[in-house]
């Protein structure tokens, strides 16, 4: 999460002072990527990466750790008796139109446990990344969306949510779909930005620069000399 944290953080940055630079114009217009594209994708990558984690009851997940081959994190820190047959966890379960928390046996829980480990993870980093935005004294403030949101496993993958939890009709989903997600003209915008650049302290003009280098090196530090020069 650290290395991503900083870089999508150096990025939140570099918009920020865009917008201060260039204040009431879009900032693609500038070579930046805008606030409102970045939260589109916080939505997706954090929402794929929650599937990543298997359904929210698993009875592989039992048995994977019961044999000692799947664990907790941080599961030395864990004050239990690490055995789990007797323990219940809060799981997120679908109760017809409404998302609810249900108290489900813990040892089939360990998808849920791990996953709210990473949604408790990412919070900090999204909290950090509006840090810079308040500090630029800009009116946004970037959300993680409802773990519900834009599922392909589990409980809610045959379900349409909204970002903040909602359950909406398909029609809803349709109309608000490029409101929440990248589209293909966002796709397509973020590639064209991707060029390299490649001369000493020099930095693409969408991401800010580092605070300091590599191993505390100065910004431009020669870290590859070429044969020949």
């Amino acid at each position: 999460m650290f290395v991503g944290e900083t870089g999508v953080g150096r990025i939140v940055q570099r918009t920020c002072e865009l917008m201060r630079e260039h204040r009431g114009e879009d900032v693609r217009a500038h070579g930046g990527i805008d606030l409102p594209t970045i939260q589109k994708y916080v939505n997706f990558h954090f929402s794929v990466s929650l599937d990543l984690f298997g359904s929210e009851i698993s009875t592989n997940a039992a048995n994977f750790y019961t044999m000692g081959l799947k664990g907790r994190f941080e599961e030395t820190k864990k004050d239990d008796d690490h055995r789990l047959k007797e323990v219940t966890y809060p799981v997120a379960d679908l109760d017809g139109e409404r998302v609810t928390m249900r108290e489900q046996p813990a040892l089939v829980s360990l998808n849920e446990r791990l996953r709210d480990d990473y949604v408790t993870d990412c919070a900090r980093g999204v909290t950090r990344w509006n840090q810079v935005i308040a500090r630029a004294g800009l009116p946004f403030e970037l959300k993680l969306p409802h773990r519900a949101f834009h599922r392909a496993i589990g409980c809610f993958s045959d379900v349409r949510v909204s970002p903040d939890g909602r359950v909406v009709s398909q029609a809803e989903w349709d109309a608000h779909r490029d409101e929440w997600l990248p589209t293909k003209a966002d796709e397509a915008y973020v590639a064209s930005l991707m060029h390299p650049v490649t001369e000493r302290a020099k930095f693409a003009n969408w991401i800010a620069p580092p605070a300091r280098g590599i191993n505390g090196q100065m910004r431009d530090f020669e870290y590859v000399r070429l044969a020949g020069r």
